[in-house]
């Protein structure tokens, strides 16, 4: 399930990306550059924080989802 939710937000902070690049003023002086150079910072730093929690995800997180459901069965004991 978070898989999911990594993989949406990468594609959500690269179209915005995407949407943005072109209309920010990159090259201009004063507080609208300074907007723009953070703005694009923080978009690279969403989508690589994003990006290495989809592909580092713990171990232990990856074997629970591979195995399919299977119902243990309980164990009854027996005295002799």
């Amino acid at each position: 399930m978070a898989k999911n939710r990594y993989i949406l937000c990468l594609l959500a902070s690269a179209a915005m990306l995407y949407f943005a690049l072109p209309r920010l003023p990159i090259h201009d002086g004063g507080l609208a550059g300074v907007f723009a150079i953070s703005w694009l910072i923080l978009c690279l730093i969403v989508i690589a924080g994003n990006l290495s929690a989809l592909l580092y995800e713990p171990k232990k997180a990856r074997e629970n989802v591979r195995k399919s459901p299977v119902k243990s069965q309980k164990r009854l004991r027996s005295y002799n």
